[in-house]
């Protein structure tokens, strides 16, 4: 039998899919170098929020580094890092089993933006970027920040179901033993 956690990983994969395949196709050519839409890490910040910090800290270093070894070859860590430690510090400030919509899009909206910092000061780092903070700002974070805004409106509903279905199937085995 399949369970909800289960179809939550495969919805995660299945998001990693599209981000490399469906979503190339939706953004215009001329966008494409700017925005690099990460909606896996907006479900994992939805699951830091309903469901459990711990549980998204081990999905974001997951996918993250799937994220690494797909798309960003440069360096093997940094997006295993960022989506992990932004997802669990967002968790661990928003912790709200019944967040409504502002508080979910503020967690999207502070998340996307301390990932893609976080990324950008890495990268600064090991000398991998060489340009300013507000030029990387203004033409990559922002743009994400939007296309993860949207992403967070269309899909709040359904997930947030979703991952209530699953605290309270939590809870009740928790009550049996």
């Amino acid at each position: 039998m399949v369970t909800r956690k289960q179809v939550l990983f495969l919805l995660l994969f299945v998001l990693f899919i599209a981000e490399g395949t469906i979503l190339p196709l939706l953004i215009p050519s001329g966008w494409q170098l700017r925005i690099s839409a990460n909606l896996v890490y907006i479900v994992i910040l939805f699951i830091a929020v309903y469901h459990h910090r711990h549980t998204a800290l081990v999905l974001g270093i997951f996918f993250g580094l799937l994220h690494d070894v797909v798309f960003y070859g440069e360096m093997i860590g940094p997006y295993g890092f960022a989506m992990g430690l932004s997802a669990y510090m967002m968790g661990l400030i928003f912790q709200a089993p019944r967040a409504p919509l502002p508080v979910m899009v503020t967690v999207v909206i502070l998340g996307s933006l301390l990932n893609d910092t976080m990324l950008f000061f890495l990268y600064k780092l090991f000398r991998l970027n060489h340009v300013t903070f507000d030029w990387a700002l203004l033409e990559y974070m922002i743009p994400n920040l939007f296309i993860h805004f949207v992403f967070a409106l269309i899909i709040y509903t359904p997930l947030r179901k979703q991952l209530e279905r699953i605290g309270k199937r939590k809870s009740k085995v928790q009550e049996a033993s």
